[in-house]
C-alpha cells in the first residue's frame, strides 16, 4: 500500500509524547487492563437486562447448557446482541480514529464521508418503496447506501488539483450529507408509516439484533479492522503533511484510499447493523490519543477496545435505568458522550493532528 524507505519508520514515528502512558510497555499493559474492562462489560451485558441472570448462570449457559430459561436468554438473546455491540463499538472507534487521521481534523467522525446519511436514505427508500421492515434487510440496504455515498464523496473530493485533500473531503462530505438528509426528510414527511418504521432504526439500538445480523456484520468488521490497523504507519506519515509523506516515498493517494475504504467498511457495517450512534467515533479516538499520545500504532488498537466498552456500557445502563423497558443505546451514548467530550476538550484541548 505504501512504499516507504528504510528510514521511514523512524522518521514517521511521532516525536511528541503527550499521552498519559509514556512508554510502550505501559501502553501495552494498559491495553491489557482495557481488555479486562471490556470482558467485565461483556459479562454485564450477558447478565443484566429486563431479567437479571446470576453470573454463575451466565457461565453455566456456556459450560453446562441445560435449556433452562436463564440459559436460553443468555445464549439466544444476549450473546448475539453483545457480539453486535462489540463489533459495532470497535468499528465506530476504529473508523473515527482513521477518519481523524486521514482528514487531519480533530472533529471528524465517520459521518464526514456521508456514511450515516447514505445509510439512512437507503433504509428509508427500502421501507417506502420495497415495503421492507425487518432489521436483517435493513443491514444490507444500510450498508449499500453507506458505500455508495462514501464512494461519491471520495470521488468529488478527488477532483481537481491535489487529489483527495482533507479540506475537499470534508466539504464534499458535508454537502453530500446535507443533500441526502434533505431527501430522507422529504420522504418521511410524505409518509407517516415509513416514519413510524424508520424511527426505531434511526435512534440507534442493539435491541432485537439476533445471530443472523451478527453473522452478517462480523466478517465486514474483521476486513475493515485489518485494513485500519494496517494503515497505522501511513496515518503517522500523513500527520506530518502530504509533502513530507511523499518525500518518504509514500503514495499519498493510495494511502488515503485504503484508509477511506477501511472507514467505509467499518462505519457502514456499524451503522447498518445498529443505526446511527453518535459520539463514539468522535470521542473515543481523543480518549485513546490522550492515553497513548499521537502514534497511530497505539491509537488504533486502543480505539478498537475503548469503543465497545463505551457502547456496551451504555447499552447496559440503558437496560437498567428503565426496567422492565429500556433506553436505546443511541440516546445513552449521547447523554454520556457529550458532557465527557466537552470536559475532555476543556481539560486537555483537542490534540493537533
Amino acid at each position: 500500500m505504501t512504499a516507504l524507505t528504510d528510514a521511514a519508520p523512524a522518521a514517521v514515528e511521532p516525536t511528541k509524547r503527550r499521552g498519559l502512558l509514556g512508554s510502550s510497555w505501559t501502553r501495552l499493559l494498559g491495553l491489557v487492563v482495557a481488555l479486562g474492562a471490556l470482558f467485565l462489560v461483556v459479562l454485564a451485558s450477558l447478565a443484566f437486562g429486563s431479567k437479571s441472570v446470576p453470573i454463575a448462570s451466565v457461565f453455566d449457559a456456556f459450560l453446562h447448557f441445560d435449556g433452562s430459561n436463564d440459559h436460553l436468554i443468555v445464549r439466544s438473546l444476549r450473546v448475539p446482541r453483545t457480539v453486535v455491540g462489540v463489533a459495532v463499538g470497535a468499528g465506530l472507534g476504529l473508523s473515527g480514529a482513521v477518519m481523524q487521521g486521514v482528514t487531519r481534523n480533530p472533529l471528524a467522525d465517520p459521518g464526514i464521508l456521508g456514511v450515516e446519511a447514505g445509510a439512512s436514505l437507503a433504509v428509508v427508500m427500502a421501507i417506502r418503496f420495497l415495503d421492507i421492515t425487518s432489521l436483517g434487510s435493513f443491514v444490507w440496504f444500510g450498508f449499500l447506501g453507506a458505500g455508495i455515498a462514501s464512494v461519491v464523496v471520495y470521488g468529488l473530493g478527488s477532483m481537481g488539483r491535489g487529489g483527495a485533500t482533507p479540506v475537499k473531503l470534508a466539504l464534499a462530505g458535508a454537502a453530500m450529507a446535507a443533500m441526502l438528509a434533505s431527501l430522507t426528510s422529504a420522504i418521511l414527511l410524505l409518509d407517516l408509516q415509513t416514519l413510524d418504521a424508520f424511527r426505531f432504526w434511526v435512534v440507534g439500538s442493539l435491541a432485537g439484533r439476533d445471530a443472523d445480523i451478527a453473522r452478517e456484520v462480523v466478517p465486514f468488521m474483521v476486513v475493515g479492522a485489518v485494513l485500519a490497523l494496517g494503515s497505522a504507519r501511513s496515518l503517522n506519515a500523513l500527520a506530518l503533511g502530504d509533502d513530507v509523506a511523499r518525500s518518504l516515498g509514500m503514495r499519498v493517494g493510495v494511502a488515503r484510499g485504503v484508509s477511506a475504504l477501511a472507514v467505509v467498511i467499518l462505519s457502514g457495517a456499524a451503522v447498518a447493523a445498529a443505526g446511527p450512534i453518535g459520539f463514539i467515533g468522535l470521542t473515543i479516538p481523543h480518549v485513546a490519543r490522550a492515553i497513548t499520545g499521537p502514534d497511530y500504532r497505539w491509537v488504533l488498537p486502543w480505539s478498537m477496545v475503548l469503543g465497545p466498552i463505551l457502547l456496551l456500557g451504555s447499552d447496559v445502563v440503558g437496560r437498567l435505568v428503565a426496567r422492565p423497558g429500556e433506553l436505546q443505546v443511541g440516546l445513552v451514548t449521547a447523554v454520556i458522550g457529550a458532557p465527557f467530550f466537552i470536559a475532555l476538550v476543556r481539560r486537555r484541548k483537542l490534540a493537533e493532528l
